[in-house]
């Protein structure tokens, strides 16, 4: 494990994130085409039952997205996309105890989600979206910064690396500090190596193996690997059984170091997080 060059207490909008543990965070997907569970949440009291029910298993965080990132997925507008998140985080904000991540690239988004009680802004994007640089600023909130070349319906077409990890790690760099040009403070950013985008299964694997190099940025890390192809390609599965393969790589990237941890599965994996601390504060 790596000393955290970050404070541990990350304010995310009216609640806290203690950096000093892992956390669990709940996917909650309000598209109808998102790979795993498409379709399933966005209805409003399902989202909201399905929201508590991850709660109760273990999660401190719910992501909730309304913009599908899988490749060739459709185009959504910004009306769109907020109305399907929107009414979803502000029934969280009102009726459950958690950390509420916004997984969108929309300034529109960011701005109408933070004034209903979103903590987190999650962008597979990075703020490089035109306006969402200065939305997300303007918000004051934490942000997650993914890496990822290209765009989502074209990042899988023929990803290229001459230095994987470098390169990683240079994106991560200059949208950090982007970030602080910008007017977000440092110890409110949140890094995302981007599994599964822009990445072959070669580069994935290589990339997860020396996930501790990009702790010399001096951030969090947040790994989402939940389901993903990966786990498919190495042991074979379709997405539906995934469970644990994504949990080794759960329990993986906890050793390595990661903060928070984007997942479908929350009960069996605040399992793998809880067994893990409980044998790291051992004597």
């Amino acid at each position: 494990m790596t000393s955290a060059l970050y404070p541990t207490r990350l304010p995310c909008g009216n609640r806290v994130l203690d950096l000093a543990h892992t956390h669990v965070m709940g996917i909650l997907n309000a598209t109808p085409d998102s790979f795993s569970d498409g379709g399933r949440y966005s209805q409003l009291d399902e989202a909201l039952r399905h929201a508590e029910s991850m709660v109760r298993a273990g999660a401190t965080l719910i992501d909730v997205g309304g913009e599908s990132t899988r490749p060739g997925a459709r185009p959504v507008s910004a009306l769109e996309e907020v109305e399907r998140v929107a009414p979803i985080v502000e029934i969280i904000a009102r009726e459950l105890n958690v950390i509420i991540s916004v997984d969108t690239s929309t300034p529109e988004v960011m701005l109408e989600t933070a004034a209903l009680g979103a903590g987190i802004i999650n962008d597979v994007r990075s703020l490089q979206r035109l306006g969402a640089l200065e939305a997300a600023a303007s918000t004051g909130l934490p942000v997650c910064l993914m890496h990822m070349l290209g765009e989502p319906g074209t990042m899988q077409d023929d990803p290229h690396y001459q230095d994987l990890v470098g390169e990683v790690s240079a994106f991560l760099l200059e949208r950090m500090q982007q970030c602080v040009a910008a007017g977000i403070a440092r110890h409110q950013i949140i890094l995302d190596p981007g599994f599964g985008f822009a990445k072959t299964l070669a580069h994935n694997l290589s990339l997860f193996r020396h996930l501790d190099v990009l702790h010399a940025l001096g951030q969090p890390l947040l790994v989402g690997v939940s389901r993903k192809s990966m786990i498919g390609a190495v042991l074979n599965r379709p997405v539906d059984q995934r469970l644990f393969g994504g949990l080794a790589l759960a329990a993986l990237a906890m050793t390595k170091g990661a903060k928070i941890l984007r997942v479908h599965d929350v009960a069996e994996t605040a399992d793998v997080v809880r067994m893990i601390a409980a044998v790291e504060a051992a004597e």
